[in-house]
């Protein structure tokens, strides 16, 4: 073999090598591909999305965007990988989201949050008083629904307007809450005794909330997490029967019947993410997939938002500023720095 000819084979072995290399560390943001995130327009939602939307933009160099639209839009450009990440799913509560699950069109990636819940809620000085703003125990033994039929309850709660029965406040009209919470009502055998009250919109709900909190006023409602109220008010969840599927359907059909009730559903919530992208993005999936937001952590970026009133970037913001014992565990050293000082 001569010289020349060694010289060749040696160039192209290295051109094999650097091209090995190159693939080795190509990735879906170094291919200079955007991710597109679903721009969900609920609070926890997209505060969530601007949180992780920062961290690949900053720590990873990558090119991101969000598209508006309603839930149900975006979960179909997910499956048609029109959007990469749908940030806050909530498992098989969409027939959308199923269906695209089944045609192997998106997987559920990780877990946005643990510990979401909905059901009957009361402000925590019902229960155990206040003492700092000289608020007494008006109901120290209530824990259950159970209870709520006690005439002493139905005082403790009395509607305003009709003094002689008790408050329950409810969603709004046209809520999947409201059907449910109005069915509770009535396999509770509470709608004899409670008004079922239900405000004109979701403002009012949290306004009616709000101004009974501050006042120390008894109050009654259905609620959910995360919330910027759970953030600012210390409330107290009601016992309910276990959820059972079949008491759950029941409650959940406009005619089912109403003979036994019992809680809401357990919740899980993951990062919905197209399959393409999945595959093509393992760097991407591996974040998400430690990507857990603590339930706390939400609540109060929530109530960030409403007490400085800020949109959900400048939420996002703070979180990361705050918050970096928390997310930083889910990047890379190297990320975890130019994330740092991209917020100085």
């Amino acid at each position: 073999m001569s010289i020349s000819t060694i010289k060749l084979t040696f160039a192209a072995a290295g051109l094999m090598l650097a091209a090995s290399a190159s693939t080795a560390n190509a990735s879906y943001c170094g291919d200079g591909k955007t991710v597109t995130f679903a721009g969900i327009d609920w609070e926890s939602g997209a505060f969530i999305t601007e949180v992780m939307k920062t961290i690949l933009a900053k720590g990873y160099d990558c090119q991101v965007d969000s598209i508006p639209g309603n839930s149900v839009t975006l979960e179909q450009a997910t499956a048609n990988n029109d959007v990469q990440i749908f940030a806050e799913e909530w498992l098989g509560r969409s027939d959308i989201w199923n269906k695209a699950v089944e045609e192997k069109k998106v997987v559920a990636v990780g877990k946005t949050f643990v510990g979401a819940s909905e059901g009957w809620f009361v402000p925590d000085y019902v229960v155990h008083g206040d003492p700092a703003r000289n608020i007494e125990a008006k109901a120290p033994d209530l824990k259950s629904v159970s209870q709520l039929s006690d005439p002493k309850l139905v005082e403790v709660f009395a509607d305003p307007e009709e003094p002689s029965k008790g408050r329950f406040l409810n969603c709004p009209s046209g809520w999947t809450c409201e059907g449910v919470s109005t069915a509770k009502l009535e396999a509770y055998k509470l709608g004899e005794a409670y008004v079922n009250f239900r405000p004109g919109t979701g403002t009012a709900l949290d306004s009616a909330i709000t101004s009974a909190y501050l006042q120390g006023e008894p109050i009654l409602f259905y609620y959910w997490s995360p919330t910027a109220i759970m953030g600012k008010f210390k409330l107290v969840q009601l016992e309910e029967p276990a959820y059972n599927e079949a008491c759950w359907k029941e409650l959940s059909s406009a005619n089912g019947k109403r003979d036994q009730g019992c809680a809401f559903p357990s919740v899980d919530v993951a990062y919905g993410v197209n399959s393409t992208f999945a595959s093509e993005a393992p760097e991407i999936i591996a974040i998400l997939e430690k990507a857990t937001f603590p339930l706390e952590a939400v609540n109060g970026s929530l109530a960030y938002m409403a007490d400085n009133k800020v949109d959900a970037a400048a939420a996002a913001a703070e979180f990361l500023k705050a918050k970096a014992d928390v997310w930083g565990k889910w990047v890379s050293e190297e990320a975890r720095g130019k994330i740092e000082a991209s917020l100085k």
